[in-house]
């Protein structure tokens, strides 16, 4: 199996624990030439951008490394032009999430909220 394949099926595992917990799903893998957005979902009012990341040979240090600062400024970035691209949203709470899939140490789906802020 490819890591393309890997990070497909992690990423179908993570809208489907999305859709379990009330969330709808707006778009997947959404990009624009600075960067792309794994999922991006609405609970309530609260449009939430999601990093998605399978790891199943990692422990949970290695987590910052990869999702570090400059990941975090390419995922605000896309998640503006999104906005600027779908003004219905502008509304919103916007909210910078993560899911962790298959980590030593952490349960086999981890959802973090607020993963991290602009």
């Amino acid at each position: 199996m490819t890591s393309k394949d890997t990070g497909n099926q992690g990423e179908n595992r993570a809208a489907d624990l999305l859709l379990s917990k009330g969330y709808k799903i707006i778009e997947r893998n959404w990009r624009t030439k600075g960067g792309e957005i794994d999922i991006i979902a609405m609970k309530d009012e609260v449009l939430v951008f999601v990093e998605v990341k399978t790891f199943p040979n990692a422990t949970s240090d290695m987590l910052s490394s990869v999702l570090g600062i400059q990941k975090q400024k390419r995922i605000v970035k896309t998640a503006k032009h999104f906005l600027l691209k779908h003004r219905q949203y502008s509304n919103s709470y916007i909210r910078f999430d993560a899911i962790v899939l298959d980590m030593q140490g952490l349960p086999p789906a981890y959802h973090i909220e607020n993963a991290f802020t602009e």
